[in-house]
């Protein structure tokens, strides 16, 4: 599963992913090379985190970067058929990634939760509903936590929750979950994968590696969903269909989906209503998606920058049914069918202030609606702020990807709320 102490290997991207891999590693006394395409002026705070006697290849690479490697592991940002990975299959060098180490020698058992939206919300639900039982539970993948790292404090006993990516699925080789969900599956990351097919292929490996005995949670209401039952040797059950329906704090219909996707988790794993409920009802939520930021003026502020693409930003939309609207969106992405996305923001918001690479075709498409537009998160606030009267919502729901303008949709969700914190001092 690794190579043997003093061998060296190859780590593609230094991510969390790619950072906790090179601990892992070298901790094993393997001899860690680790490769990134951004050059060492960027990276300075991430190489401080290398282990000691890392070798670094910063800036680009080539075949040379190979040389001598037992082993290769790549992050979730590198693609699985990436012209690297391609050769050093070619030359029969193993190549895995964090998360199917983390299958392979994980000792306790696993709940996997994927889909294309509400993964985050639901994992940290399950975690939370699996902590009312008798076992301890770890929460990660995805969700931002690296799980490798933690290995050694695993026992059987534990329950380890994971939000599961298509990017992270289709690099294990055998990805066994006792306990599988998929939420919905729509159209994302097309880009990487090809088509929608492929898509749901990566999806349906969690699936696929189920044994008898094991449980699927699966959206009965997701056409697609339904059709996936057939790829698991688990039991099957209808989250949708669960009973009772334990009240959950948090807006939209799809939270209320999102909470019975947890619940049904909660009872694969033998645990009564009355702390299903519980855990649902203690849940606080999850930052980045629908947060509360606060309330200024009447006007309530809410962060879901973890909206990274149409569909999300669909549910986002919905989730106020009623309340008049002011949309923060745009950003990175393309390819994306907007239809639905267009016509509910035309029906439900007030005003709409467009920024980043795809503020152009969202104008064009939003053509006679009120729309501004703004050339910094900052100046997206401030004009949010003068559309907005009280009573209303500030939603930022961008809709697309962040990599135009931000790391990530963690950093846009932060640069927000300092963003409407500072407006409001």
């Amino acid at each position: 599963m690794t190579p043997p102490a003093g061998e060296r290997a190859l780590v593609v991207g230094l991510g969390r992913s790619g950072l906790a891999l090179a601990s892992f590693l070298a901790g094993r006394g393997v001899r860690v090379r680790a490769c990134d395409l951004r050059p060492a002026d960027r990276m300075e705070a991430t190489l401080a985190r290398l282990p000691p006697g890392s070798e670094t290849v910063l800036g680009g690479y080539d075949e040379r970067v190979l040389e001598d490697c037992a082993a290769v592991y790549a992050s979730p940002g590198v693609p699985w058929d990436a012209e690297l990975l391609e050769r050093a299959r070619a030359a029969s060098v193993p190549v895995s990634s964090e998360i199917d180490l983390f299958f392979r020698l994980c000792p306790a058992p696993i709940v996997g939760v994927t889909g294309t939206n509400g993964k985050t919300t639901t994992t940290a639900l399950a975690g939370s509903v699996l902590e009312r039982g008798p076992r301890p539970v770890v929460v990660g993948g995805n969700i931002g936590d690296t799980v490798l790292d933690r290995l050694d404090e695993l026992t059987p006993e534990h329950w380890v929750v994971l939000e599961l990516s298509s990017f992270q699925l289709e690099s294990c080789a055998w990805p066994h979950a006792r306990i599988a969900c998929v939420l919905n599956l729509t159209p994302d990351h097309l880009d990487r994968h090809g088509s929608m097919d492929a898509y749901v292929a990566a999806k349906a490996r969690l699936l696929e590696a189920q044994e008898a005995g094991d449980d699927a949670a699966l959206n009965g209401l997701d056409p697609r969903c339904r059709a996936l039952a057939a790829a698991t040797a688990g039991r099957v059950t209808w989250f949708d269909e669960h009973r009772p329906v334990p009240p959950v704090g948090l807006p939209g219909e799809h939270n209320r989906l999102n909470a019975l996707a947890a619940a049904a988790i909660g009872r694969a794993a033998g645990l009564p209503d009355d702390a299903i409920e519980e855990g649902v009802r203690r849940f606080p939520g999850v930052e980045h998606r629908l947060e509360l930021v606060g309330e200024w003026a009447g006007v309530r502020w809410y962060n879901d920058s973890k909206a990274t693409n149409p569909d999300a930003g669909v549910v986002g939309l919905r989730a106020f049914a009623g309340a008049p609207l002011v949309l923060i969106a745009g950003g990175y992405g393309g390819g994306f069918e907007l239809g639905e996305w267009v016509a509910e923001a035309r029906a439900r918001t007030r005003a709409v202030v467009l920024l980043g690479a795809s503020a152009d075709e969202l104008a064009e498409r939003l053509a006679g609606h009120p729309v501004l537009r703004a050339g910094s998160l900052e100046e997206a606030v401030e004009l949010a702020a003068g559309a907005g009267r009280a009573g209303d919502t500030v939603l930022l729901s961008p809709a697309y990807k962040s990599y135009d303008m931000f790391a990530s949709y963690e950093e846009r969700g932060r640069r927000f709320k300092d963003a409407v914190r500072a407006l409001y001092g």
